[in-house]
């Protein structure tokens, strides 16, 4: 879902993991030349939804060795939900309508949250789209209130489990204090 953490968690998870995070809306923006919302204003969604495939498809099929946050409407598309489920790991950061709405009651930049209640938009977007996060996921973590460490450190400890990260790799970032992540924009 939109402000649900999936670029600050993406980052921080890369960073503990030496590897590097990308964005598909990063990528996206790269690609256009100009913000997601202009592009959206002026092409409309599904120009939009097509181009997100296309860049998804294409991080997806490179097998580097990335963290991959995506747009929260990426599982809209089949044919997305398909490529995360199958070519990677898939996390679902799950946050309530009312705690995104905390989060995001002052973006100005989510061209699907610029409506008169963005409250109502989130329930809406929430009850479409969790069905298909769900299915998708192959973890699901409350966010609720944690912090951004705790909850990457529950991601490490997931992939742990999983065996697809090394117990002293978890163990060497699990005790660590958080370091501030610098970036352009907050989830």
């Amino acid at each position: 879902m939109p402000g649900g953490g999936k670029s600050t968690v993406g980052r921080q998870l890369a960073r503990q993991l030496g590897m590097p995070c990308l964005d598909s809306d990063s990528e996206i923006e790269k690609r256009i030349g100009m913000p997601i919302r202009s592009f959206f204003d002026r092409e409309g969604e599904e120009a939009f939804r097509d181009l997100e495939t296309e860049v998804i498809l294409e991080l997806l099929a490179s097998n580097q060795d990335m963290v991959l946050a995506t747009g929260g409407g990426a599982v809209l598309r089949e044919a997305n939900r398909q490529a995360m489920s199958k070519g990677s790991t898939v996390f679902y950061l799950r946050s309530s309508p009312e705690e995104l709405f905390r989060r995001l009651r002052h973006d100005t930049q989510r061209p699907l949250l610029q409506v008169k209640d963005p409250l109502k938009k989130l329930r809406e977007l929430y009850a479409q789209r969790d069905p298909l996060y769900r299915r998708t996921a192959h973890y699901v973590l409350e966010t609720g209130r944690p912090s951004v460490h705790a909850l990457v450190n529950m991601v490490l400890m997931q992939l742990e489990l999983a065996g697809l990260v090394s117990p002293e790799r978890v163990a060497a970032t699990v005790g660590a204090e958080p370091r501030p992540v610098h970036s352009g924009h907050d989830d």
